[in-house]
């Protein structure tokens, strides 16, 4: 053993199976950061809203960026990201038109999420356009030897990375700044 006994460390071991049979005894909420009270979870969630709004605000001056653009599927996590997205350009006094948003269809795409998206960009007043991304997917997973047939992370992942290079190019090209989404925002949702 290379730690010192317990005793030497200023606290004592008690073998759990004297605390009790082992047994759960009390409950843990699904939802732990969640407010159970409709007007506190809305506060809350207004509140992140306006704390990742505030953010992307002061990176978009600090980097000189008037522009934002941003992949819209139709989703929840690109939904959010639009909402913060338009909070920024309303905190610096800017018009959501200056939000550059683009969905783009690839394999498994359906009418209703790039409907959605749709709808929701023009709701928003920001500046939509669609980019039909299935022939780069196609001819890149010719260019890599992927089989027509396969369903495997490659695939998943060569779609990403392609709506992520043209969402990249464009904001090179119109002085733009990427907003994206990721894990935590999956986790957040």
């Amino acid at each position: 053993n290379t730690y010192p006994p317990a005793r030497d460390m200023g606290y004592t071991l008690v073998p759990l199976s004297t605390l009790n049979d082992g047994k759960l005894r009390r409950g843990f909420p699904r939802l732990p950061f969640v407010p159970d009270k409709p007007e506190l979870r809305d506060t809350r969630c207004r509140n992140i809203l306006n704390m990742q709004a505030h953010g992307l605000a002061a990176r978009m001056k600090h980097v000189g960026r008037n522009k934002l653009v941003i992949g819209v599927s139709g989703g929840l996590d690109s939904t959010l990201a639009l909402l913060v997205c338009a909070g920024a350009m309303r905190l610096l006094g800017k018009s959501n038109s200056d939000i550059l948003a683009f969905t783009m269809p690839c394999f498994g795409t359906t009418k209703r999420t790039r409907g959605n998206a749709e709808i929701l960009s023009q709701a928003m007043g920001v500046t939509f356009e669609c980019i039909d991304i299935s022939a780069s997917v196609t001819q890149h997973m010719k260019d890599i030897g992927l089989p027509e047939g396969d369903r495997s992370v490659a695939f998943e992942n060569a779609q990403a990375r392609e709506r992520t290079q043209i969402l990249m190019d464009i904001a090179n090209k119109e002085g733009g700044l990427v907003v994206g989404t990721g894990d935590l925002s999956e986790l957040a949702l």
